[in-house]
């Protein structure tokens, strides 16, 4: 994708509070943390904080804008005037980054080719898409494979994408070459501008189709079949390579990005990978101890609660949480178990009576020499 301005006026790396020199593994670390702390649901309004931490792993995160971006951030200096006036330009003139058709062409002039010679515009990689999948608790926990369905723009099926009537055909443009951009050369800058003839594409349609009015592409529903990890939170962004809009020509398409939402479940918690669980008991059952029966994803185990159980004490049952993940060797999370004690809230005479004979006796204060109780 061509250099956006926000390039030359962020800086990604500290956005995402990392080094230029930080690993994949590391700049994805940064990036879920702060999503986790600033997402709106869990931290509300902070919607742009967020937008600009996605705005920055969607760069970062990808090996290829990555290096891009880059090499414009390393080209800095030389493009200290883009959107100041009177600033960068031979003579005194000045221009603005919107006055820039691609600022892709401008870099490829200016530094890219041999002898100060620009690259040819060429096919355009498809726009990234991202779209929302909405779980239930247990399918995110697990993982499953689900399919989103993508509205896009595709080649159109009469012209195959020409955008030429059947039967007819189109012609190389005779104002850009075929290139679909013109040159506005001002000495040591070659500027360009999308061709107003062509519209960029470089050829021209005589007799335009009718399905698609001469634009070779037509709107249409498409299903893409995306596999969720085990363990996925509320959130998170998984990429699906090559799923995003479709290239110009023979180029790439872009990427789909599936943010998920994972629903509440009655039962379950989460606390990273381990579930969370509350077991209601009575008084008699925590002092006196008790064996229970507890919920986990797939069946039930039996539990054995210690006499003299607090209240809020957790009880662990490994391996029962979130499943380990097929990355980063993580294993599989554990079931913790909190003891709630419930205290009723009416006695008939008799149970009155026990627990007021009971409470005389703990607050019996044994003779010198006998042991108490």
């Amino acid at each position: 994708m061509p250099p956006q301005r926000e390039w030359f006026e962020k800086d990604f790396y500290q956005v995402l509070g990392v080094s230029s020199t930080a690993t994949d593994k590391e700049i994805t670390k940064a990036y879920r943390q702060l999503a986790k702390k600033f997402h709106p649901d869990a931290n509300p309004g902070s919607e742009e904080r967020f937008k600009e931490i996605s705005a920055a792993y969607d760069v970062l995160g990808d090996a290829a804008k990555r290096k891009e971006y880059d090499e414009v951030r390393r080209l800095g200096p030389m493009a200290g005037g883009f959107g100041r006036q009177g600033g960068g330009v031979p003579g005194g003139g000045t221009f603005r980054v919107e006055d820039l058709g691609d600022l892709g062409d401008l870099f490829g002039g200016l530094f890219g080719g041999r002898g100060g010679r620009r690259r040819a515009r060429g096919p355009q990689r498809g726009a990234d898409v991202e779209t929302e999948v909405h779980l239930e608790f247990a399918d995110a926990v697990r993982g499953v494979t689900t399919t989103v369905h993508l509205a896009e723009e595709g080649r159109c099926h009469t012209c195959n994408g020409s955008g030429a009537a059947p039967g007819t055909a189109s012609h190389t443009c005779e104002r850009c070459g075929g290139r679909g951009t013109l040159d506005d050369n001002q000495g040591m800058f070659s500027l360009s501008t999308i061709c107003p003839v062509c519209s960029g594409r470089g050829t021209v349609v005589d007799t335009p189709c009718p399905t698609c009015q001469g634009t070779g592409a037509e709107r249409r529903v498409k299903r893409v079949k995306v596999r969720i990890p085990p363990g996925v939170e509320d959130g998170q962004r998984i990429r699906v390579k090559g799923r995003g809009e479709p290239g110009q020509g023979t180029a790439p398409a872009g990427d789909l990005y599936v943010v998920v939402r994972v629903a509440k479940d009655a039962r379950f918690g989460r606390r990273g990978r381990n579930l969370t669980l509350s077991v209601p008991i009575t008084f008699p059952e925590a002092t006196l101890g008790t064996t229970i029966t507890v919920p986990t994803l797939d069946d039930q185990v039996t539990l054995r609660v210690p006499p003299g159980t607090a209240p809020g004490t957790h009880l662990r049952v490994k391996g029962r949480g979130v499943p380990a993940g097929t990355r980063n060797g993580s294993k599989p999370g554990d079931l913790l178990v909190r003891i709630d004690v419930t205290v009723p809230k009416h006695l008939t005479d008799e149970q009155r009576a026990a627990v007021e004979a009971l409470a005389a006796q703990l607050r019996r204060v044994p003779a010198a020499g006998e042991a108490a109780s």
